[in-house]
C-alpha cells in the first residue's frame, strides 16, 4: 500500500483565518473543554512525555530552544513542539519573546503529516490551561483578576480565565511602561465589561482574588514580591517560571500555599516547585481535576498553580487546529520528504530527472 506522503502546513496566518471563522472566543472555550478532558482522562500508559530538554545559553543573547514531545499510542502519532523562548525579542527585533513550531509525527513510518505555527497556540493553550486551574482552585466568586506582566501571555491569561469567571476588575503591572500603557488597548478586542486599574505589584497582592504572574524575570532576580497580607482565598496562576534559578514566588509564600504543579517532573527542575522540598508539592493538576471533590475545600485557601507548560496541552491544542484547518480546507500540503521511485534506492530520482 502507498503512504500518503505530504504534509499539511498551517502557517500563522493560516491559524488567524482559522480563528476569523471559528470565532476566538469559541477556540479558546474549546480549548478549555478538551484540555480539561485531557487532563481528567490522562494515561501515561498511552500519552508518553519526556521531560522538555534543550538548550539554554546566554550568547549571543539570553534564551532557549528546546523541545516538547509526546507520544499518543492509541493514535499512532507523536507531537513534538520547539519552542525559543528569548526575552529581548519584542524590544530588538519586534517579534514575540516566545517563538515555536509543532510537528506531528506518524509512528507507523515516521512521516511528517503536519506542521503547524506554534506561537500563536503556546499562548492560547497557557491561557486555557490557567483558566482550568482557577476554575478548579479559586474562589468561586472572584470578581478580580490580577496580572503582573503584561506581555502576549496577560491577554490570554485574562481571555481564559474571563470565560470561566464574571470577572468586574482587572489590575495589571508590568515593569515596562510602554507595555503597560498599552495593555488595555490590546486587550479591548476581548469586549469584556471590566474595569482596567493600573496598579504596583504590592497591590495587585493584596487585592485580587486570582492572579497570573507571567513575566521576564532574570535567573536569580526573584521574587516579583516579599511576602503579603492576601485575601485568605488567592489563587496564582505561575506562568512565568522556565529557567532553572528562575522563579516568580517568594519561598515563604509558597511555603503557605497548596501548590499544584502541571507536571511535577518539571516543575521541580525549572518551576516554582524547584524552592520546594517533596512534601510541599500538592498532586498534578491532572491528578487534582480527577478527584475534584476532594479538593473542593481549597476554593478557600491560598493557591499556586505551577504552570510550566507541558506537552499534553500542545497535543490537544494541535489537534483542534488541524481539525479545523482540514474542514475549513485551510493550509498547504506540501511534499517535504524525499519520495524516490524506488524505496530501495535513494537516487532512483536521477533517471526520471534525465528522461525530463
Amino acid at each position: 500500500m502507498q503512504h500518503n506522503q505530504t504534509t499539511l502546513l498551517v502557517t500563522g496566518q493560516d491559524l488567524q483565518q482559522i480563528i476569523f471563522n471559528i470565532g476566538l472566543d469559541s477556540l479558546m472555550d474549546q480549548l478549555i473543554e478538551e484540555t480539561y478532558l485531557a487532563l481528567v482522562n490522562y494515561d501515561p500508559s498511552d500519552c508518553v512525555m519526556n521531560r522538555r530538554s534543550g538548550y539554554n545559553y546566554t550568547e549571543p543573547a539570553e534564551g532557549l530552544v528546546e523541545w516538547m514531545p509526546i507520544r499518543q499510542i492509541s493514535k499512532d502519532q507523536v507531537v513534538i513542539k520547539v519552542v525559543g523562548y528569548h526575552p529581548r525579542n519584542p524590544e530588538q527585533y519586534q517579534v514575540p519573546t516566545i517563538i515555536s513550531t509543532i510537528s506531528k509525527y506518524d509512528t507507523r513510518t515516521g512521516h511528517l503529516s503536519a506542521l503547524i505555527d506554534g506561537v500563536l497556540p503556546t499562548s492560547l493553550r497557557t491561557g486555557a490551561a490557567g483558566a482550568i486551574a482557577s476554575k478548579l482552585f479559586g474562589y468561586s466568586q472572584s470578581q478580580s483578576l490580577g496580572l503582573i506582566g503584561c506581555g502576549a501571555q496577560a491577554v490570554t491569561q485574562l481571555h481564559g480565565i474571563s470565560r470561566v469567571f464574571d470577572l468586574k476588575q482587572i489590575y495589571y503591572y508590568d515593569i515596562d511602561e510602554l507595555t503597560s500603557q498599552s495593555f488595555v488597548a490590546r486587550a479591548a478586542m476581548l469586549d469584556l465589561d471590566c474595569e482596567f486599574v493600573p496598579m504596583s505589584i504590592n497591590e495587585i497582592v493584596r487585592e485580587s482574588d486570582i492572579i497570573s504572574t507571567a513575566t521576564s524575570i532574570g535567573i536569580g532576580e526573584g521574587p516579583l514580591f516579599a511576602e503579603l497580607p492576601t485575601k485568605e482565598w488567592l489563587h496564582i496562576n505561575a506562568i512565568g517560571s522556565d529557567f532553572p534559578g528562575k522563579f516568580e514566588l517568594p519561598f515563604s509564600f509558597l511555603e503557605n500555599s497548596y501548590v499544584c504543579p502541571d507536571w511535577i517532573d518539571q516543575a521541580v527542575i525549572e518551576g516554582e516547585c524547584q524552592n520546594l522540598e517533596s512534601h510541599q508539592i500538592g498532586e498534578s493538576l491532572s491528578h487534582c481535576l480527577k478527584e475534584a471533590n476532594t479538593f473542593e475545600h481549597l476554593k478557600n485557601s491560598r493557591t499556586v498553580f505551577d504552570s510550566t507548560g507541558i506537552a499534553l496541552q500542545d497535543l490537544v491544542s494541535s489537534k483542534i487546529i488541524l481539525e479545523h484547518a482540514e474542514r475549513l480546507n485551510i493550509g498547504q500540503r506540501v511534499q517535504i520528504e524525499s519520495a524516490s521511485l524506488d524505496e530501495k534506492n535513494p537516487y532512483a530520482f536521477i533517471k526520471r530527472l534525465k528522461k525530463s
